[in-house]
């Protein structure tokens, strides 16, 4: 019996997240004629490349903390901040895409979940050590 149901749902919707971002790099590639390896050449394709890079880069920071909280102090809890987070990086990236300028929002939801998941978690495995 899974007892993290919500903390994988989370999971697997992130990594979602990151295939959708991988491919919305690979249809800019197409549409502006960027050969691979290159990873520059028309501000749009920067933009996705970026909006990609930065996913993944705070997925592997988040995934941890996630789990963590989940499993040193509440499942539902780790539940509802990694939606909030994904909710996050879902308002970062469209807003990026659309003006880089309004991206600062969506990246500071995801930024206060990963904290609040990072310091509850650590709350967790102290309170664990100590008892």
């Amino acid at each position: 019996m899974n007892s993290y149901p919500g903390p994988a749902l989370v999971t697997l919707a992130t990594s979602f997240l990151l295939f959708a971002c991988a491919a919305y790099v690979g249809r800019c590639r197409m549409r502006l004629g960027i050969k691979a390896p290159a990873t520059t050449g028309h501000p749009q394709f920067e933009i996705a490349y970026r909006i990609q890079m930065n996913t993944l880069e705070n997925t592997v920071l988040f995934l941890p903390v996630l789990w963590v909280f989940a499993l040193n102090l509440s499942s539902l809890g780790a539940t509802a901040l990694g939606a909030l987070w994904l909710a996050g990086r879902v308002w970062y990236a469209l807003a990026y895409a659309r003006d880089p300028k309004t991206r600062g929002s969506g990246f500071l939801l995801s930024m206060l979940c990963f904290g609040a998941l990072g310091v509850g978690g650590a709350w967790g495995v102290l309170q664990g050590l100590l008892a």
